[in-house]
């Protein structure tokens, strides 16, 4: 069992940047994939980011470029670097983890493991 912890979200105007972090804890040989969701009111949980165990990413089109996702771990840690805020931005983040290559969490159907999620606004 993976048990998620986010931290790091909060409120930031348009432009500025904000960073996300999620300590996982359990059964962690690291041969999981992780990633980050989120979810606006009304809206559909989407995927943000993903990083698969050696270290190879996905982004949704909406954040490549602006946000910046890695892993440590040795502290069993996955951070989010959000630069470039929008108002769009704004919603509940969860993390996410599988044990299983990076297609695992770019999906929100075939990832298993879930954090409690953490706020972001942006205010324009």
């Amino acid at each position: 069992q993976l048990q998620l912890v986010e931290s790091g979200g909060g409120s930031a105007q348009a432009g500025g940047s904000l960073r996300l972090s999620c300590e996982a804890s359990g059964y962690t040989y690291n041969n999981h994939c992780m990633g980050w969701f989120r979810q606006a009111p009304d809206k559909e949980r989407e995927v943000v980011a993903a990083i698969d165990s050696d270290g190879s990413t996905s982004y949704a089109d909406a954040v490549k470029g602006r946000f910046t996702a890695s892993r440590d771990k040795k502290k069993n840690t996955l951070y989010l670097e959000m630069d470039s805020l929008k108002p769009e931005d704004t919603g509940m983040y969860y993390c996410a983890a599988e044990f299983g290559p990076l297609r695992f969490c770019v999906s929100s159907s075939l990832v298993g493991y879930w954090g409690q999620g953490t706020q972001v606004t942006v205010s324009s």
